[in-house]
């Protein structure tokens, strides 16, 4: 994509205001309809945040409290009110230019002196690493709530007069671990605490002075609305990243974004577009080198998983026309699990339903049954909404095929995995 993305129409500025709950005034609308309404119940909508300004850091620090005591006191009644809510509507997770790549306001309030050193700092970081880490192998489930507490403890400290160079690294850790918060609650089903989490990592990123990750947590936020069947918000959201990491990013972080905006572009049917954005994304990764510095959270984007994300979009093309791109999906993630390590158990899980579709689509049924079980085989080991949706979605192609006893036998391994 050339040139640089400007977020000037009405309808735009509105979504945005509205998602975010940014006051009109804010930048430069009439005052929005719910700034006269009463707050929705906590346990299933925004947890509300005084927003005299919303990108003072203080209001960053009260975000962070009042989510992760509300998560981490949810009961189970609680937790199903949570399951049940939708993503926020219209496109709730566009952000201004404005906002995340200006800087931040001073004049937050500080409760009492800090002590905290860098060594301390470094231990939040490396277990903050520790917990993306969790996240990338097995999903969200009961990992969830340790983030969570830790998420809280490092909100507490920076409630506290910390030293400058200490404050901007702990914003720092409070963006990675508000980014894994996200990811969690959204792979355990909780798309709007996901949203939360993501504006609050949003929120610390640019507290922190690091728009390397505001540009992943933007990311982040046009996956959720790729899988909410959002494209064109996620366009908004890639571009937004794009404009806003231009003088900053590495291959490695422009080869992602690239992929992302490729994904919205197949999504939105426009497969010429698609297939340009994703040569442009392996054109950026054949530049990284091991002598370039990258953030270490974007390691993980690699010839493998350029692989196999390329190979999901040529699935997702391919149900509307197999012939034209089936045998080029199965290619890409049949490369992506040849390279992939056995630390990307969600990964794996994924690729391997995504090639036992292919083989469905085809009509290799053997083979199709045999992925299948492979698939499952990784399944077991983690614990995972999108895998379980992966599974449910593969179970409709063992429909319909009871005379062929592997097809039976793989329906009914999937019919127990998704019962439990």
């Amino acid at each position: 994509m050339s040139g640089s993305t400007q977020v000037t129409s009405y309808e735009v500025l509105a979504r945005i205001a509205d998602g975010l709950r940014v006051p009109g005034d804010f930048i430069g609308l009439a005052p929005r309809p719910w700034e006269t309404e009463a707050p929705p119940p906590a346990e299933t909508a925004e947890v509300p945040v005084r927003m005299d300004s919303p990108w003072q850091t203080h209001t960053t620090i009260e975000l962070a409290d009042r989510l992760t005591r509300a998560d981490l006191t949810m009961d189970r009644r609680a937790l199903a009110r949570a399951l049940a809510a939708t993503a926020m509507s219209g496109a709730p997770l566009l952000n201004s230019l404005e906002g995340w790549m200006l800087p931040g306001e001073e004049g937050r309030r500080r409760t009492r002196p800090g002590r905290l050193g860098l060594r301390d700092v470094e231990q939040l970081e490396e277990t903050a690493k520790a917990f993306r880490a969790w996240d990338h192998r097995y999903g969200g489930g009961l990992r969830r709530r340790a983030v969570l507490g830790q998420l809280s403890e490092v909100a507490t400290v920076l409630d506290e007069h910390q030293a400058p160079a200490v404050e901007v690294r702990l914003y720092r850790v409070l963006a990675r671990l508000a980014g894994t918060a996200a990811t969690m609650a959204w792979d355990s089903g909780l798309q709007r605490r996901a949203q939360d989490y993501y504006r609050l990592s949003l929120r610390a990123a640019h507290a922190g002075g690091d728009r390397l990750w505001g540009a992943n947590v933007l990311a982040g936020m046009a996956r959720q609305m790729l899988y909410s069947n959002r494209p064109q918000d996620a366009l908004e959201l890639v571009r937004l990243a794009q404009d806003g990491a231009r003088d900053v990013a590495g291959p490695r972080v422009r080869a992602m974004l690239r992929t992302r905006e490729a994904w919205a572009l197949a999504a939105l049917g426009r497969t010429s577009a698609f297939t340009r954005a994703t040569e442009q994304a392996r054109q950026d990764l054949g530049e990284a080198a091991p002598e370039q510095t990258e953030p270490h959270w974007i390691a993980y984007f690699d010839e493998a998983e350029l692989a196999g994300t390329t190979g999901g979009r040529l699935l997702e093309l391919a149900r509307q026309d197999p012939r034209s791109h089936a045998d080029r999906a199965g290619e890409e993630i049949r490369q992506a699990l040849a390279r992939r390590g056995p630390e990307a158990g969600r990964s794996n899980a994924l690729d391997r339903l995504g090639l036992a579709e292919v083989y469905f689509l085809g009509g290799d049924l053997s083979a199709g049954c045999q992925e299948t079980h492979a698939a499952l085989d990784v399944a077991e080991r983690v614990q995972s909404g999108r895998v379980r949706e992966g599974m449910a979605w593969l179970y409709s192609y063992t429909v319909g095929h009871g005379a062929s006893r592997p097809v039976r036998e793989a329906r009914a391994r999937l019919r127990e995995q998704l019962a439990d």
